[in-house]
This record gives structure tokens, C-alpha cells and sequence, in this order.
């Protein structure tokens, strides 16, 4: 199997946020009165987008959080991510090695998809290529926003491989119709990580991101065909 664009998702793949994320979405919510842990913010939002988080938190505790709970968060991620913020070891090198199309499709605002990219100096490989889950109507993990960034990229989705660290992510993938490479390496990994993002579907999985131009190249033996029903 040839493919002619990668998708990347952005934390966790391209940059090593969610562990810090985890951490201040954490902090934040119990702030505001949803008293929660880092593991917990891990286990059941990573992946998603913070529209969808919100949405969760605000139906369980039976209130809207207060309008200034957004702005609170961002801040917060934009002072730690400043502070602490790093590539995921290995990506630039292979960013500047590809000759395939390659874009971002991020459960992230657009915001904070370039502020992080920007960061880590990474946003030059990019371009404007840069596709958020409020583009959406359904972000991970519903297929729409690879579906989206495909559309975007002209590429058909069986024509593409997409790059996600998260269960939500590889599942949206899947139902996208694409080839899914699981990568297991970020620092919010555990050694669980690639047994869940196998048994999710993802077609193979790799901890190393200087092993992906090899894969990309190598393709996936016995690829599965995809039914739209």
C-alpha cells in the first residue's frame, strides 16, 4: 500500500503536550469545582477537543462553568506550554525528510494548533495545511475531521496514513476509511499505549518517530479494504 498524504495529529504526535495538558486541564477543572486527576483528564478526554470536554463536565455536574473557565484554561496552557513545550524527538528531521503531502488534523483550536507548532519551530512544514476539530461538526472520534483534511488536501482517504497517539484519534481514523500508524513514544505513554491503539485498529504502532519515513515507505502488508457500511 502507496499513500500520498500524511496526516498528522498535532499533541502527542508533532509536539509532547499531553502530558502537561493532562496536568493544568486537570488543575483547572478542579479549580472550577469538578475536582479531577491528570490520569483521570488522560483516560477519557485525550483526543478529544475541550468543546466536547466542557460539554461532558458541564452535563455531569448539572451547570455551565463560568464564562471565564475557557479563558482560564488557555492561559494556563499557553504559560506552561511557553515554559515547557517541546518537538517530539526526531520529528523535524523527519518533517524535512518527507517528499509526501502532509498535513496537521488536530483536536485543537486553530489557535493553539499554531502557537504549539510555532513553539517548537515546527510550523514552517506546514504551512497553512492546518485543520482543527472546530472546523467540524464532529470532532475525534468521529471520522469527520480526517475526512475533512483529505477533502482539503485532495487526497482520497484510502490514499492516506494518518499519525495519532490516541484511542479517540485511531478510532476516527479508521471510520475515515485510512491506514492508521499508532505512535506510542510521547511522554504520556504508558506501557499499555500500544496494546489499546492495536486493539482500536490501528494498523501497526511504533515508540520511535525516526522509524516513520521507513514505515510510510514499507506500507502495511494485507491492508484491509474499507465498507462505508
Amino acid at each position: 500500500m502507496s499513500f500520498d498524504l500524511v496526516i498528522f495529529d498535532c499533541d502527542g504526535v508533532l509536539v509532547d503536550s499531553e502530558a502537561l495538558a493532562c496536568v493544568v486541564h486537570a488543575d483547572v477543572l478542579a479549580a472550577y469545582g469538578y475536582p479531577i486527576t491528570s490520569a483521570q483528564v488522560h483516560e477519557r478526554f485525550l483526543g478529544r477537543s475541550a468543546r466536547e470536554a466542557r460539554a461532558e463536565v458541564e452535563a455531569e455536574m448539572g451547570r455551565i462553568l463560568p464564562d471565564d473557565y475557557t479563558d482560564s484554561l488557555r492561559s494556563t496552557i499557553d504559560r506552561v506550554f511557553g515554559e515547557q513545550l517541546q518537538p517530539v524527538a526526531g520529528i523535524d528531521d523527519v518533517l524535512a525528510g518527507l517528499t509526501l503531502k502532509k498535513c496537521v488534523a488536530s483536536s485543537g483550536t486553530p489557535t493553539r494548533i499554531r502557537s504549539s507548532l510555532t513553539t517548537t519551530k515546527l510550523i514552517h512544514h506546514f504551512g497553512e495545511h492546518l485543520y482543527s476539530a472546530l472546523q467540524v461538526e464532529r470532532g475525534k472520534p468521529a471520522p469527520d475531521l480526517f475526512l475533512f483534511a483529505a477533502a482539503q488536501m485532495g487526497i482520497e482517504p484510502a490514499r492516506c496514513v494518518v499519525i495519532e497517539d490516541s484511542i479517540h484519534g485511531v478510532t476516527g481514523a479508521v471510520a475515515a476509511g485510512m491506514t492508521v500508524f499508532g505512535f506510542h513514544g510521547g511522554a504520556h505513554c504508558s506501557p499499555a499505549t500500544a496494546g489499546a491503539l492495536q486493539a482500536t485498529g490501528a494498523h501497526l504502532v511504533f515508540d520511535n518517530m525516526r522509524q516513520l519515513p521507513a514505515l510510510i515507505e514499507a506500507g502495511v502488508p494485507g491492508e484491509r479494504a474499507f465498507d462505508p457500511t
